[in-house]
Formats: structure tokens, sequence, C-alpha cells
């Protein structure tokens, strides 16, 4: 399945680092015919200003790249169900803490919030992985939601197993493709790159 004429929810979480791979991504989904994207942004990835950038410059891009305003507090996250304002929703990047409040339901972040409400109309949630505790605190945690139904992972692998040998990053360049597939019900294969 396509992704024109979808609403896609974009949920932001505070992995700084894969934020410009993503919103390369973004630009790309933004150019598809008559799609529609609702910028969702977490507590921190909405006020904190990073070694990667700024909050307002991501902010700026994300809002000039989605012609819409970033949902960034709960009470606005919650009617994205109810109103069936999307198709399908990605949390990219989606942090490890993210990770633990999705997998333990823990709904106190915009991004949760968006991801719950998105949910309750049994609509697929993709997860882009950025956390360099993936193989170890986080492990337990990103297995609950592989084992979740609606629930879909942009393909990743070992971030640097040198260096930081418990970190997972999704590739980007499979964003799409994955988005496709879980509108199907599909997890995109292989998972592990």
């Amino acid at each position: 399945m396509k992704l024109e004429n979808k609403k896609i929810g974009f949920v932001f979480t505070g992995s700084f680092c894969t934020f410009n791979k993503v919103i390369n991504e973004l630009i790309k989904i933004a150019q598809i015919p008559n799609v529609k994207i609702i910028p969702v942004m977490s507590f921190n990835s909405y006020n904190l200003d990073t070694k990667f950038g700024t909050s307002d410059s991501f902010k700026e891009k994300i809002e000039n790249i989605t012609k819409n305003k970033i949902i960034h507090t709960i009470q606005d996250a919650e009617p994205i169900g109810p109103k069936k304002l999307t198709d399908i929703l990605i949390v990219a990047p989606c942090s490890g803490n993210t990770i633990a409040k999705l997998a333990n339901d823990i709904i106190d972040t915009p991004a949760t919030m968006a991801v719950k409400s998105h949910l309750r109309n049994n609509n697929p949630v993709v997860i882009f992985l950025s956390t360099n505790n993936a193989l170890s605190g986080s492990a337990e945690n990103i297995g609950k939601l592989l084992n979740r139904k609606n629930y879909y992972f942009v393909p990743f692998r070992q971030d640097n197993p040198i260096t930081k040998p418990n970190s997972l990053v999704s590739d980007s360049s499979y964003i799409i493709k994955t988005l496709e597939n879980a509108l199907e019900q599909k997890q995109i294969q292989p998972l592990l790159l």
C-alpha cells in the first residue's frame, strides 16, 4: 500500500543524533501526493538545545516541511485517536526512554499520548529505534513491542559495535518502505541489518 492520501503522525523523541537523517526522510514523505503529516514532539525534543542543533531550528524545519503546527502537549495529542487524525504513526527517532514508556503503558508525554490515542483505532505504529542501551536495559522493552499487535519496526543494526556495543539505530532509508508495509500489517524483512 502506498502513502498517497494518507494521514501520517510523525513523532519525534529525544534521540537528537538522528534528527537530521529522519528529517531528510520527512522531506521525502512530504513530497508524496496528498499526504498529510501531523508532527508531534516529546517534551524534550521540543524544548532542548543540544550539540546536534537548537530546538527552535528543528521546530522551524519540521513545521515548514509538514505545513502544520507541532503538537507538543499531552492535551493536544489526546484527540489524535478520537478525531481519527492519523492512518499511521511513526515514532522517529524513538529513544530508549520512549520505548520503555510504550512497553509499560506510561503515558506522560505528548509522544506517548499520541501513540496511545492513535492505537485506539487499531492503526499501525512504526518504531525507528535510536538508543544506546538497546542491547542492555532496553532489550526487554523492545521485545515487548515486537510482540504487540500494531507495532512495526524500521530495520535496525548496531550503531557502533566497538565504542557503543549496546547501541541500535534504525536505517532511515527504510522509513517509507516500513510505513508502506505496516499499512498492510506486514513487518518489513529483514528486521536486522
